[in-house]
């Protein structure tokens, strides 16, 4: 009898590109870790304010940029891939340029936007503020 064993649908593919024949080895790296990237966000809420974590390791704080317009708040910014004397086997992170855009709710107070980035995470918190609701009247048509 033989002895079952683990199939793993993916080890297929992972042998398929491990084994594959690169023409030009050096272009084909400098694709991959050339690709735009998007790095993971969480979005949290308290009483106070917005939270939002981004992932960002490696990115250094002159090449992240945080900016506010007409309602959008907008995170960009840049990771470099430096290459040393070294024999990469492997890679999996992505390098490049990044950016992403949320819709700020009414209820933001842009002045009260902060940033702070350390260990690896850059956090931004949104001060949040009352929405002033008028009372509003309808005109009501009699047929």
């Amino acid at each position: 009898m033989k002895a079952m064993k683990e199939w793993t649908p993916f080890k297929d593919f992972e042998d398929f590109f491990a084994n594959m024949r690169w023409p030009r080895y050096e272009n084909a790296m400098q694709l991959m870790t050339r690709a735009d990237w998007s790095p993971s966000v969480d979005i949290s809420e308290t009483d106070g304010e917005f939270l939002i974590k981004v992932e960002v390791p490696e990115v250094k704080k002159e090449d992240l940029h945080v900016q506010v317009d007409n309602g959008m708040l907008t995170i960009s910014g840049e990771r470099h891939h430096e290459m040393e004397d070294e024999k990469l086997h492997r890679t999996e992170r992505f390098f490049g340029r990044f950016e992403r855009s949320f819709k700020l709710p009414e209820n933001v107070r842009e002045d009260t936007i902060k940033a702070e980035q350390k260990h690896g995470m850059l956090y931004i918190r949104l001060g949040k503020t009352e929405i002033e609701k008028a009372p509003r009247k309808l005109e009501i048509n009699v047929s």
